[in-house]
């Protein structure tokens, strides 16, 4: 599988550990989601919701106009939805300042490499998938305007 390098560490650094602790490494990575500049303060009205999440979650995508198109990810998830915010942490540690290209590249189920499904519920990574799913969509809308 080709993972943009960030990604592709986070993934071999859950598959360096043992079921019961990659689920303390996605709540480690939960507080790690970086805060929301200020032009996204009201997530509700800014950002694209994420319904398939079973907490709210809300993400942006912003792709630069010149170049390799690189792509930027801002997610606003409730301290209190630990699994979603350690989720949304991936994502943006993964794939924020990749270039589009290899955003639109990461294989559609790649989250399953990261070995979470006896950890989490199916639903919960159900979640994940459409977090993907949304910001591919987002940066092929903004790459082909």
């Amino acid at each position: 599988m080709s993972l943009p390098p960030q990604l592709a560490e986070l993934v071999e650094d859950f598959a360096d550990v043992g079921p019961k602790d990659r689920l303390q490494l996605l709540l480690e990575l939960s507080m790690e989601l970086p805060d929301l500049p200020e032009r996204y303060a009201d997530a509700a009205d800014s950002m694209e919701q994420v319904h398939e999440c079973q907490s709210p979650l809300f993400l942006a995508v912003e792709v630069e106009p010149d170049g390799d198109r690189l792509v930027h990810l801002f997610f606003s998830a409730p301290p209190e939805a630990p699994t979603t915010r350690g989720f949304a942490s991936i994502m943006h540690t993964g794939l924020d300042g990749e270039p589009a290209q290899a955003v639109l590249d990461v294989p559609d189920d790649f989250y399953t490499a990261l070995g979470l499904g006896q950890a989490v519920s199916p639903l919960r990574l159900r979640g994940m998938a459409a977090m993907l799913a949304r910001i591919k969509n987002q940066v092929r809308r903004a790459t082909t305007t």
